[in-house]
């Protein structure tokens, strides 16, 4: 959530901050609804005065022996007015409040200015600078090569829940198992990161806490019976971990890692990526979360990439760093870099981790906050997350870089201990 005094005290800044995203966002609503509410709010504080004038004047008659006849009529007039006033202001704070929510981060200001993806900036590319260097023969999908050595099974996953769900088989499974084992290893054994295993369900407050709630409700998998929803990343719990506390300052930075389950609907992507394993329904994902001190938040934000990154570089798959733009930043970021890791099969860099700072954003959301050492006052902490990596297509990554010409795929040398010793998946 954007600070509110920020709004009021240099709202030109965010007008054009919020122009410069995607979405078409205006303050004006705000600061109608702002205005209705301090109007609101002086007629109520103006009557509990003259209450609070009232009672003391009732007191002083009574003590002096004095009639109060009149003053007992006007508390008695007065009482159902500002009772109508306090929840007439109640209901004003509530529309300023949604307002708020549903107003985006406002981009960092070494984001590159842009409209969508197309004003996105690349930084660099792993392992060179150039093309990653092709395959000898004519690379497949990653959806006919898993088809081939039967682990990928889609038409089951289809059967058993429906389209963008899929069956992994054999060697398959276990490739998705290894991989979660190794990042998950890596980043607890060399990174520092602490391995947690949340609920796979989250609250609403939780959800709000993270701003999916109330804008991306569309994209939510609901309980039935239940206010909760499964949780589209491990984001959303780890980060409300912070939720409600006052961390002290030697505790700060957190730095937590867990392995998911996540549920989308993908409801804004209709159409897009039918096919294969790049954008399901249910996907594993391996998150990396830090909170920080606001004056780490900037260096969090590299190292966290890094780390995603070492990932990519122990597997030997070729990748791109890219800073996105303010026209395709996420809800709650100031600030994003995702990493994009080649494809043959499709020709394409493909999304496999998206690393964000949100600053304060999803803190105030949350009430999330610590205090310094000697300090009285606390201050809101900021929030980081990033996939590190996304497993499903981490493996879509492995099977169409390491496929081979008989159609075999070869098991990178990092995930071979995770693999039982296995070197090559052939077709059973």
């Amino acid at each position: 959530m954007l600070d509110i005094k920020l709004i009021r005290s240099n709202p030109e800044i965010v007008q054009k901050g919020l122009e410069s995203r995607s979405g078409e966002y205006d303050l004006t609503s705000f600061h109608a609804l702002e205005e209705k509410k301090r109007a609101v709010q002086g007629e109520v504080e103006q009557l509990q005065a003259r209450r609070n004038e009232i009672s003391k004047e009732i007191g002083k008659r009574k003590g002096a022996g004095e009639d109060a006849a009149d003053l007992f009529a006007e508390m008695k007039e007065l009482g159902p007015k500002l009772k109508v006033l306090e929840a007439e202001f109640k209901n004003q704070e509530q529309a300023v409040e949604g307002v708020l929510a549903g107003l985006p981060n406002l981009p960092g200001d070494d984001v590159p200015v842009g409209p969508d993806e197309s004003g996105n900036v690349e930084l660099r590319r792993w392992p060179n600078q150039g093309e990653p260097e092709p395959l000898s023969f004519t690379p497949k999908n990653h959806w006919e090569i898993g088809e081939d050595l039967n682990i990928l099974d889609f038409d089951a996953g289809a059967s058993i829940a429906g389209a963008r769900f899929t069956v992994l088989r054999g060697a398959g499974a276990r490739l998705s198992r290894a991989l979660i084992n190794f990042m998950l290893d890596l980043h607890t054994g060399e990174h520092g990161y602490t391995e947690v295993m949340p609920p796979l369900l989250a609250n609403q407050k939780t959800l709000y806490g993270t701003g999916q709630l109330p804008k991306f409700e569309e994209d939510l998998f609901a309980a039935k019976d239940d206010p909760l929803y499964m949780i589209p990343t491990a984001e959303v719990p780890l980060t409300n971990l912070a939720a409600g506390q006052i961390l002290a300052e030697d505790e700060l930075p957190m730095k937590m890692t867990a392995w998911t389950s996540c549920f989308r609907r993908e409801a804004g992507a209709a159409g897009k990526d039918t096919r294969g394993l790049i954008r399901q329904h249910q996907f594993d994902k391996v998150e990396l979360v830090w909170i920080t001190k606001p004056e780490d938040s900037n260096d969090a934000l590299e190292q966290l990439t890094a780390n995603a990154e070492e990932v990519l570089k122990r597997l030997q798959l070729p990748y791109r760093a890219v800073s996105l733009c303010s026209g395709d930043l996420g809800f709650a970021a100031v600030k994003t870099y995702d990493l994009e890791v080649w494809l043959p099969g499709q020709n394409c860099y493909r999304e496999i981790s998206s690393c964000s700072n949100t600053e304060a954003f999803q803190a105030r959301r949350m009430k999330a906050r610590f205090r310094r050492t000697g300090a009285k006052k606390p201050e809101m902490v900021h929030t980081l997350n990033g996939s590190g990596l996304a497993v499903g297509r981490t493996l879509v990554a492995i099977l169409e870089n390491y496929q081979q010409a008989d159609g075999s795929v070869a098991i990178p040398e990092a995930l071979q201990p995770y693999m039982g010793g296995l070197k090559v998946i052939e077709k059973a």
